[in-house]
């Protein structure tokens, strides 16, 4: 966290903009301290609707390489059907990849594999969080250890360029989407940044 209100002030100094057109997204984090800790909790609360949401929370998993099947229309949780696993190197190439059955678009028939153009993969296991409370959640995305490196601004960037991130809201038919929108969603990252990441109790 340190280092992205080191970045702000250095942009700040240089008399640099700190709104940036993203790829897909506007970019704009609010000021440091600006936000308060109460109100910094509630953009933490929609941010882990978005994070614990089955489009996004169901290929957070951890060292077993299962993808879970999850949401309204799966009844209760369960690992991914036909026994898959998508191996260490989390795109199923020590057993069947996943681009077997995920193409690079939806399929537009209930129940049919969706897809992206991009592969077709898992979270990094360091980024598991399916199951997880909000603070647990929350502590593993603020720490730099366990999130990639990544200051919070840097979250918002992959958020923004990472295009199988952006199918959570583009899930396809028969699918819940994501809440809010991906704009939504980077807006309240930047607030819970700037309020100092605070995690819930």
């Amino acid at each position: 966290m340190k280092q992205f209100f080191v970045s702000l002030a250095m942009l700040t100094c240089l008399n640099l903009p700190l709104h940036a057109e993203g790829e897909n997204i506007i970019i704009d984090p609010p000021e440091y301290g600006s936000i308060d800790t109460a109100l910094g909790l509630e953009h933490w609360s929609r941010a882990y609707e978005v994070f614990s949401h089955p489009r996004c929370s169901n290929c957070h998993v951890g060292a077993d390489n299962r993808p879970m099947w999850s949401g309204p229309s799966y009844g209760s949780a369960r690992p991914h059907g036909m026994n898959i696993n998508a191996g260490e190197s989390r795109i199923g190439a020590e057993h069947i990849l996943c681009s077997t059955c995920h193409s690079p678009n939806n399929i537009d028939l209930p129940h049919a594999p969706p897809g992206v153009t991009a592969d077709w993969r898992l979270a990094p296991v360091e980024a598991e969080w399916f199951g997880k409370s909000s603070r647990e959640v929350c502590e593993q995305l603020r720490d730099p250890e366990r999130n990639g490196g990544r200051n919070v601004l840097e979250i918002a960037e992959h958020l923004d360029h990472d295009v199988i991130l952006h199918w959570a809201w583009n899930p396809g038919v028969g699918r819940e989407s994501a809440p809010y929108s991906l704009q939504d969603h980077v807006n309240d990252v930047l607030a819970w940044g700037a309020a100092g990441t605070p995690c819930p109790s």
